[in-house]
Formats: structure tokens, C-alpha cells, sequence
């Protein structure tokens, strides 16, 4: 079978051999087995159905959770000469009924559909006159309440088995614990299925994670540095995407915002500019990236913190799939737990809640870490890691400061210890910080508890040191933190043998914040009057166009001009952000109104070191 199959690969594919696993899965599908396939991003998911689909008569089903993941495939395999489409929402009508017509007449080999579309009754009907003889599951994570992209309507694939008995189904997902894969499997009612895991560990990759200050500064050094290299930057919110890519766009780097609220139009666009290398960085949520085979995506940067494990792991896997070195970055703050579990108070489900937060607490203990981040990825999906280090992490190329921490610990474990001896009942990490910090809150008064001997004993340490302490002693399993709304932490038998018996206690210095190499805006001196001035000006031209203030300038820009006072062209062109179109556009209006502003006020003078001009706009 391998020898009929290696002509279809290089004629449709280019290429003259499988990677690990595909041609078992392939070769299993073939004979008509079921299959769960656990392949890494970058590790041929795709050609394991779409293979099968050239290699005899009829037409392969694969069900797909995204409508730009359909196009980007659809579009591949037709430049490949492979008789493939896709159905769904951002057809017109009319596309939509040839499609279907070519369908009827079996000129495909592969149909992409959603799984919305594809449980239509009308739809089924069809499906079942159309010779289906492979059903392909993509990203089957979606599945499982447990798997970072829970989607409801992938239940309803279960129904699938009943309606075509004899067709073989293939679930595949780059990313799935034990728990989840067993959920795909019991939920698609997959028979007897060959199940295959590929190791996750994608040694071209570098994990980091810096502390978050003046995330967009860091953002832009990073960028700064890498001048010919494109990536992805993941934001939480539609809104940073926004904001972001514009603000890049202005430094002089390419860059599209992609997220569910762009139009479907929007999103192919920017999408295909990413793609096609025109447009160096997409700033995402995580709606970008499912099935994205751009091969030199050298850096993926999480400016937010990632709901869970999983999904940082997938989104990670978007670098380097062309196996040459690249980069993955978080920048973490412990002020980004906070926001996504407001997030998550807010899901109806009190189930959906208490696993979000599990996987928010196994994220935010992989963030806050001294040991290889590869060795615990890889544990997590279950799978070990032998050597002693990875030599392509942050705690391996340059391990944490530790230090003895005894003392604080006993303080800590003595806090959580007493206020549940006094109360009978635990508090969250917050309240025994503020006990330890000798705070004065409402809740403290009303329990009592600045009569506890623990009361201010922790004076010595920030209230966010005592909380980055907390969250370490519950990594090292000292404390358990409860999962539910009310998140409460709890003396493990470990935590409490080695506050009985003082047990010496190593601690690791938090992530640290690299220097940065230019100030944020808010802290470049400059003539505040003017710069309110200019601001109103920015405004009022911002609303002329129809767009955001920043489109016009940044605030950098600003207050570089509240500073130095341009008094000409010449001087206005060296303004940060000032490129030939906004010289030619805005310089003479802002050139007025800076003249205006002195013909009535002194000039003031600043320190020579009070603003470093950033870096010229990078070449494309």
C-alpha cells in the first residue's frame, strides 16, 4: 500500500516520505478503522485525511471548527490540483448552490463543513447521497468540556456514528491530555479505534516568560530586534489587537489585528496579507491560528496570559514549523489571573467554572515557575523528559535567583494555619496577604483577625511579594488552592509537617521585567499644557476622519513635540512616528499650534536624558 501511496504524496503533495505516524494513520483509515491521531502543530494533522481522500472514489467529510482554517486549506489543496471546497456562512447564496451542484455531480474528493452546518437535516440527507467514505474530525478537542476550545455543537457529531455505520471516523487534535483524549474517543462513539500520540516536544522552540511592565514598550523592543522576522502576537481582548496593531503600524511595523469581531471579509484579508508575507505580525485572539500552515512564523508572543495550558501550548506550536529555531514569549503579571477569573465568574455553569479555574491555576503556576518549561509542557500532556536540562527555555539558559525562604514560609503556612484555627472555615490568597501586611479592611474587622498573632508580621514584603510567596509554596505543594468561586487555599500534610518542623524551604525569585530600552509615554517630561493642547488638536482631527486618535499620532509623538517644540519641517520629521505621509498631511496644523502655543508661554527646558527617541521605523 506504502508504494501506491508515495506516488499520490509527491503529485499532489511534493514530498517523498511521510513524517512519524502518517502513514500508519493513513494506511488505518485505508482499511476502514476507526482512528484517534494526537499529532503536534507542524506534525502533518492534515495529510493523514487528505491523502486517503486521493487514494480512492468517494468523498471525505472533515469537519472544521473555523471558517478561515476551511479557506486557507480549501485554497492550498486546490493549488495542490486536489477537487476540494468548503460550505459555510461566508458564501453567497448563489456560490453556495454550485457548490452544492459539484457536490451532487461527485466532483470533489474533500468537503470542509462546520459543525452547525453539517447536523442540518437537509444537509444530512445529502451527505448521505454523496458516497461519504471518510469522516475527519479536526481539532476534536472541541469536544470536551476538559479541552481548551469546548464548542457545544461538537456534540452533536456523536449522531454521525448512527448515520453512517459502515464510514470509518478519524478524530485528530494537536493538543489533548489523557482525560481529553478519552473524552473524543467515548464522545464520537469511535469503535475499537488505532490510536496514535506523537511526542510533544518541539526542541526547535524557546520558551520564555517575562514579567509584564510596559507591555507594549516590550512588545516593540522585541520587535525592534527581530527587524526581518514575522510572528503572532496573542491579546485576550479584541480591543488590544486593536489597539496594538495600529500602535506597531505607527512605529513602522507591519502589523492587522484578527478577532471574532472583524467582519469574515476582514479577517480572510488580513489572514492572507499575514500569509503571503506582507504583513509581519498579527495581533490575535485566540479565534486566529487553528490550522494556519505558515511555515516561517519565527515568534509567538502571549502579551496576555493564556486561559490554560492547552491552548498556550497550541498557540506556542504556530512558530517553527518549518523546524528551524524560533521564539515563544509570555509576559506575565499576576493582575492577569485576576482579570480571567472575573472572566470566568461570569460563565453560567458552576461546572464550566470550577475547570476553568483549575486550568487558569495550571497556567499560572506554569507562568511563575523555576524549573525547565519543557519538561513541565511535556508532564502535562504526559509525557517525560529525561534530560537534566532542555537548554531552550528561560529557567534552563538562565536559572532564577533562589533563596533560602524558611522564614517567610512558616509566616505564610502560620497565617493560613491560624486564620483557619480562629474562623473555622479558609480564605483566598489575597485576605492572608493582607493579613501578613497588617492591612485594615472590612472583612479583617469583621472576622477578627487583626487579633491574630500573624496579624503584620510580613511588613518586610510588598503585598505582591507575599503574593507571588503564596503561589509558590502552592507549586511546591505546600498549599492547595480550591478550585471553586470562592478560591481558598489549604495546608496540605507536606505544608503542615513543615511548619511543625521548620523544614528549610528554597524559594525562586519571580520572573523578572527586562530592561527596557525606551520610556512609556507617560513618563517622557515634557510641557504638560502644551501637550493637552495638542491632544484636543489630535481629537478634533481624529473625528474629521473618522478614526482613532492614535491613528494620527501617539501620545510618544506628542510628547516628543511638547518637549522639543518643532519649529519647522525639518524638525517636525524627526518627531517619533512622523513618516512622509503625516509630515505631509498633519505638519503644517501642529507646526501652527506649537508656534501658537509659545507666542503666549515660555518655552521649558528637560533633562538631555528625559526622552530616547525609539528606534527609526524598521524597513520591509
Amino acid at each position: 500500500m506504502t508504494s501506491n501511496l508515495l506516488p499520490l504524496l509527491k503529485q499532489y503533495f511534493g514530498f517523498v516520505s511521510f513524517r512519524p505516524l502518517q502513514e500508519e494513520i493513513i494506511r488505518d483509515a485505508l482499511a476502514g478503522k476507526d482512528v484517534f491521531a494526537l499529532l503536534p502543530t507542524g506534525g502533518g494533522k492534515s495529510l493523514c485525511f487528505q491523502l486517503p481522500a486521493m487514494a480512492r472514489r468517494g468523498l471525505t467529510v472533515v469537519v472544521s471548527p473555523l471558517i478561515a482554517l476551511m479557506k486557507d486549506q480549501v485554497d492550498a489543496l486546490q493549488a495542490s490540483g486536489v477537487p476540494a471546497t468548503f460550505l459555510n456562512s461566508s458564501l453567497a447564496a448563489g456560490e453556495s448552490r454550485k457548490r452544492l451542484r459539484g457536490l451532487h455531480q461527485g466532483e470533489y474528493r474533500l468537503l470542509y463543513a462546520a459543525p452547525e452546518r453539517l447536523m442540518l437535516s437537509g444537509f444530512l440527507e445529502d451527505l448521505q447521497r454523496w458516497n461519504v467514505n471518510l469522516l475527519a474530525v479536526d481539532e476534536a478537542h472541541c469536544i470536551s468540556e476538559w479541552g481548551h476550545d469546548f464548542r457545544p455543537e461538537y456534540r452533536q457529531l456523536a449522531a454521525l456514528r448512527e448515520l453512517f455505520p459502515a464510514v470509518p471516523m478519524m478524530a485528530l487534535t494537536a493538543t489533548a491530555t489523557d482525560r481529553v483524549r478519552k473524552d473524543i474517543v467515548a464522545l464520537l462513539k469511535l469503535r475499537d479505534p488505532s490510536c496514535y500520540v506523537a511526542s510533544f516536544n518541539r526542541p526547535n522552540l524557546t520558551y520564555r516568560v517575562f514579567g509584564k511592565s510596559k507591555a507594549y514598550q516590550q512588545v516593540l523592543d522585541f520587535l525592534r530586534a527581530r527587524p526581518k522576522e514575522s510572528g503572532i502576537i496573542y491579546c485576550q481582548a479584541r480591543k488590544t489587537t486593536e489597539s496594538i496593531a495600529a500602535r506597531l503600524n505607527e512605529a513602522g511595523v507591519k502589523a492587522r489585528p484578527y478577532h471574532a469581531g472583524l467582519t469574515p471579509t476582514e479577517r480572510s484579508q488580513h489572514q492572507d496579507l499575514f500569509l503571503r508575507d506582507e504583513v509581519r505580525v498579527i495581533c490575535a485572539t485566540i479565534a486566529f491560528g487553528m490550522g494556519i500552515n505558515k511555515p516561517n512564523v519565527r515568534f509567538v508572543v502571549h502579551y496576555d496570559l493564556p486561559k490554560n495550558v492547552e491552548g498556550y501550548y497550541q498557540e506556542t506550536g504556530r512558530a517553527g514549523r518549518d523546524g528551524l529555531p524560533s521564539e515563544c514569549v509570555l509576559l506575565f503579571s499576576p493582575g492577569d489571573m485576576v482579570k480571567q477569573t472575573a472572566f470566568i465568574d461570569e460563565k453560567p455553569d458552576p461546572r464550566e467554572q470550577k475547570i476553568a479555574r483549575e486550568q487558569l491555576q495550571q497556567m499560572g503556576r506554569y507562568a511563575e515557575s523555576s524549573s525547565c518549561r519543557r519538561r513541565e509542557l511535556l508532564a502535562y500532556f504526559g509525557e517525560p523528559f529525561e534530560p537534566e536540562t532542555c537548554g531552550g527555555c528561560d529557567n534552563c539558559l538562565s536559572p532564577r535567583q533562589t533563596f533560602d525562604g524558611t522564614l517567610v514560609a512558616q509566616k505564610f503556612l502560620s497565617c493560613v494555619y491560624r486564620i483557619r484555627e480562629k474562623a473555622r472555615f479558609g480564605v483566598g490568597l489575597n485576605h492572608v496577604v493582607e493579613v501578613l501586611t497588617g492591612a485594615d479592611t472590612e472583612k479583617i474587622r469583621r472576622w477578627g483577625h487583626e487579633r491574630l498573632s500573624t496579624y503584620g508580621i510580613g511588613s518586610e514584603h510588598t503585598r505582591p511579594e507575599w503574593g507571588a510567596i503564596g503561589r509558590e509554596l502552592v507549586r511546591l505543594g505546600h498549599l492547595r488552592q480550591t478550585p471553586e468561586k470562592f478560591s481558598v487555599l489549604e495546608l496540605t500534610p507536606g505544608g503542615m509537617a513543615a511548619l511543625k518542623h521548620r523544614q528549610q524551604v528554597t524559594l525562586t525569585r519571580p520572573v523578572a521585567v527586562p530592561e527596557l530600552k525606551t520610556r512609556r509615554a507617560g513618563e517622557i517630561a515634557c510641557d504638560e499644557a502644551l501637550f493637552d493642547r495638542l491632544r484636543q488638536l489630535r481629537k478634533q482631527l481624529a473625528d474629521e476622519r473618522d478614526v482613532p486618535a492614535y491613528i494620527v499620532f501617539s501620545d510618544v509623538a506628542l510628547r516628543q513635540m511638547a518637549r522639543d517644540y518643532p519649529a519647522n519641517e525639518r524638525e517636525f520629521s524627526r518627531i517619533s512616528g512622523v513618516g512622509e505621509k503625516k509630515l505631509r498631511e498633519f505638519g503644517a496644523v501642529f507646526l501652527a499650534a506649537i508656534a501658537a502655543y509659545l507666542h503666549g508661554n515660555p518655552r521649558q527646558i528637560f533633562a538631555d536624558d528625559s526622552f530616547t527617541a525609539p528606534a527609526p521605523p524598521l524597513s520591509h
